[in-house]
């Protein structure tokens, strides 16, 4: 009787350990989507690595992002992307070519800038990470599990600056082993800012610049 007393609180424990860890978990990042939402706008500068050991894959990039609401534009590996809160516009100018998207709905397998600080509100358990120190920079990280067992995502690590509850990087880890990294080098906010940074200019591609401008039903 006393032994089943013991394991039976034990498991009550453990169980309330974890509901403990998660609510930490969530209180944390939402600490960080409203301080995020306070803001009138947000300017990005980032590092973004891929590595794939099995195939040998190791690529980084650098690129800048300007965010207002659910409005971004985005300029990385010699593209543009404009999102006007409707459609999206990518604008690849090696090929000289727009095309012009719908946003996705499977917002849980892509990590667009619209959602960047808000997606792990849906489909995915949290739990505390490690705390480290980078460069005398305390960094929270709070590992996301996908609820979806045929997500192709493993695990999502999102580090967070202590002091300032900006986000540092956010790791994911694909189920064939693929790291992406997303590091975040220069955050800005409420700067000065045109409101046509988030139109695409169909004048300027078509009849100046002579792109290509593809819409697919």
């Amino acid at each position: 009787m006393r032994k089943t007393t013991l394991i039976l609180a034990i498991i009550v424990l453990s169980f309330s350990g974890f509901s403990q860890n998660t609510n930490k978990a969530k209180t944390l990042l939402d600490e960080v989507a409203q301080k995020i939402e306070a803001y009138k706008n947000i300017y990005i500068e980032f590092n973004h690595k891929f590595d794939n050991t099995e195939a040998d894959v190791h690529q980084e990039t650098r690129g800048n992002v300007t965010l207002k609401g659910d409005l971004y534009h985005l300029n990385y590996m010699g593209t543009e992307q404009i999102f006007d809160g409707k459609k999206v516009y990518l604008i690849i100018h090696e090929d000289e070519e727009v095309i012009i998207q719908k946003p996705s709905d499977d917002e849980g397998e892509t990590l667009t800038p619209s959602i960047m600080f808000s997606f792990y509100k849906n489909g995915y358990t949290y739990k505390m990470g490690e705390l480290k120190s980078t460069k005398g920079i305390k960094i929270q990280y709070v590992k996301l599990t996908p609820i979806d067992s045929n997500s192709e995502i493993k695990s999502v690590l999102i580090g967070i600056d202590v002091k300032t509850k900006h986000i540092y990087n956010i790791i994911e880890v694909g189920k064939n082993d693929t790291v992406t990294t997303l590091q975040i080098r220069t955050f800005k906010t409420n700067q000065p800012i045109s409101e046509k940074l988030f139109i695409f200019d169909t004048a300027k591609y078509r009849d100046q610049k002579r792109y290509t401008i593809s819409e697919p039903k």
